[in-house]
C-alpha cells in the first residue's frame, strides 16, 4: 500500500517508493529502496524534499514504532539554500565545493537574464542581439573551463518555469563541453556554444499555450511544434552575423541518424557533426529537466534510454557525451586506459565516480582476476577510452553479464 508522508515523518525501516517533485530535490540516484542507513536518513531530512511516498507492504508504516533514530548531525543548510543565500548576499561565507557552485550560480543567473532578453525579443519579432549572445557564450565557456561539473549541476536545478531560458544555457554549456571532449579548436567550440544557445529560438514563434501545454499535444499542435526549426532558421538568417553552424544546428537538431527526424529527414552523415552534437545535448537536457508535462529523469536513466534508442543518435558521439557528463550505464563494456577491458557496475547512489570491474588484459589477451577500479579525470584514477566490442575479443556477452552479477551479489 502506497502512502504519502512528510519528509520529517520518514524513519529507518520505511520503503521509499518515490519523492514529490524533481529527482534533483532528493539526494539519491535510486528512486525506490529500503531506508536502512542512518546516513541516508540524515541526507533525506536535510534535503529540499517536501513529501515522500512509502510502500507499507515492503517497509514500516507511520503507526509502527520505528528503530531508534541516530543522533542528528549538526544542521547544514541544503546546497540550494546556501546558494540562494549567496546569490542574495555575495558576502555570505562559503567553503570548499560551495564556492565553485556559487560561482556557477552567478554565471547561470547572468546568462539566464541575458538569454531571456534575446528570446523575448525574438518573440516580439526583433532581430537577435549577436553581441549579447556572444557574451553569454564567452561566460559559459569560461565556467565550463573552470569547473564543468559545478556548472552542469547548477544548470540541472531549473524549474519548469525557467525551462525555456535555462535549457538554452544548458545546451550551450553541454555543446562547449562536448567540443572540448572532441578536441575541437577554440573558434569551432565557440560557434558550437552559440549554436547551443540559439538552437530552440524558433520556439519563440510557437504559441505559448502549445509550448507550455501540460498535456499531450494533439496531432495539429505537434505539427505546429515541428515548424520551430525552420522558423528559427529564418529568424537567425535575418541577423546576418551569426556563425553558419548556429543556423545549421537550429534547423537540424531534430534530425535522426536513421532518417526519421525532421524537418528534412536527413540520414547518417547527411546530418552535420554540429547538428548531431546538438541533438544529443538537447535531448539529454530535456530529459533531465522538469517540463510542463513531465517530471525529470535522472541522468543515469536519461543516458541509458538514449543508448537504447537505436537510430536516433550518433553512437560514437553519444559515448563521447557520456564521458562529458560522467555517466556510464551499468552493463556497458568498455576499454580502459590501463590496457584492460571491463564492465561498468552500479557504484551506488552517492558515489561521484563511475566504477568498472576490469577482468580482461588486452596485452595478454586473456581473462584476469576481476578488480573494481574507480574512473576519474586525473592520473590517480583509471579512465574509460571507449566502448568495446565483446566479439572483437572473443568474449561471450553472457560471461560479461555473469561477472557483473557475481560482483553485485558480493
Amino acid at each position: 500500500m502506497l502512502r504519502s508522508i512528510r519528509r520529517d515523518q520518514v524513519r529507518l525501516g520505511m520503503y521509499l517508493h518515490g519523492f514529490e517533485g524533481s529527482w534533483l530535490n532528493h539526494p539519491f540516484w535510486r528512486r525506490r529502496f529500503l531506508l536502512e542507513k542512518p546516513a541516508d536518513l540524515t541526507a533525506l531530512l536535510d534535503s529540499d524534499v517536501i513529501g515522500v511516498l512509502i510502500d507499507t507492504t515492503k517497509g514500516l508504516d507511520l503507526d509502527i514504532a520505528p528503530p531508534a533514530e541516530p543522533p542528528r548531525a549538526e544542521y547544514r543548510p541544503p546546497v540550494r539554500e546556501k546558494l540562494r543565500r549567496y546569490a542574495a548576499s555575495p558576502t555570505t561565507p562559503l567553503h570548499g565545493e560551495d564556492i565553485a557552485r556559487a560561482e556557477a550560480v552567478r554565471t547561470v543567473n547572468g546568462a539566464k537574464h541575458a538569454i531571456r532578453g534575446v528570446l523575448d525579443g525574438a518573440r516580439l519579432g526583433k532581430a537577435v542581439e549577436t553581441k549579447a549572445v556572444l557574451a553569454v557564450v564567452d561566460n559559459v565557456s569560461a565556467a565550463v573551463e573552470k569547473n564543468r561539473a559545478a556548472l552542469l549541476k547548477v544548470l540541472r536545478l531549473k524549474t519548469k518555469d525557467e525551462y525555456t531560458y535555462l535549457h538554452s544555457v544548458a545546451v550551450c554549456a553541454l555543446m562547449v563541453a562536448l567540443a572540448r571532449q572532441l578536441d575541437l579548436d577554440a573558434q569551432t567550440t565557440a560557434d558550437l556554444g552559440t549554436a547551443g544557445l540559439l538552437h530552440d529560438i524558433g520556439k519563440m514563434a510557437v504559441p505559448l499555450d502549445v509550448l507550455n501545454k501540460p498535456a499531450k499535444l494533439t496531432d495539429e499542435e505537434f505539427a505546429l511544434m515541428q515548424t520551430h526549426p525552420e522558423k528559427g532558421h529564418r529568424l537567425l538568417e535575418r541577423s546576418g552575423d551569426l556563425p553558419p553552424m548556429a543556423l545549421d544546428v537550429c534547423r537540424h537538431h531534430h534530425e535522426k541518424i536513421d532518417g526519421t527526424g525532421y524537418p528534412h529527414r536527413l540520414r547518417g552523415t547527411e546530418i552535420s557533426l554540429a547538428a548531431r552534437m546538438g541533438a544529443i545535448c538537447d535531448v539529454y537536457d530535456a530529459l533531465t529537466s522538469n517540463r510542463a508535462y513531465k517530471a525529470a529523469w535522472s541522468p543515469v536513466e536519461a543516458v541509458t534510454r538514449m543508448r537504447e534508442w537505436d537510430g536516433q543518435f550518433d553512437h560514437e558521439l553519444l559515448f563521447a557525451f557520456m564521458k562529458v557528463v560522467g555517466i556510464f550505464p551499468p552493463g556497458t563494456f568498455v576499454r580502459l586506459r590501463t590496457n584492460r577491458l571491463g564492465v561498468v557496475v552500479d557504484n551506488g547512489p552517492r558515489s561521484p565516480r563511475p566504477k568498472v570491474l576490469a577482468f580482461y588484459s588486452t596485452i595478454d589477451r586473456r581473462m584476469i582476476d576481476p578488480v573494481a577500479v574507480s574512473i576519474g579525470d586525473d592520473l590517480a584514477h583509471d579512465a574509460i577510452l571507449g566502448e568495446a566490442d565483446p566479439a572483437e575479443w572473443a568474449i561471450d556477452a553472457t560471461v560479461i553479464h555473469e561477472i557483473a552479477s557475481r560482483h553485485a551479489r558480493g
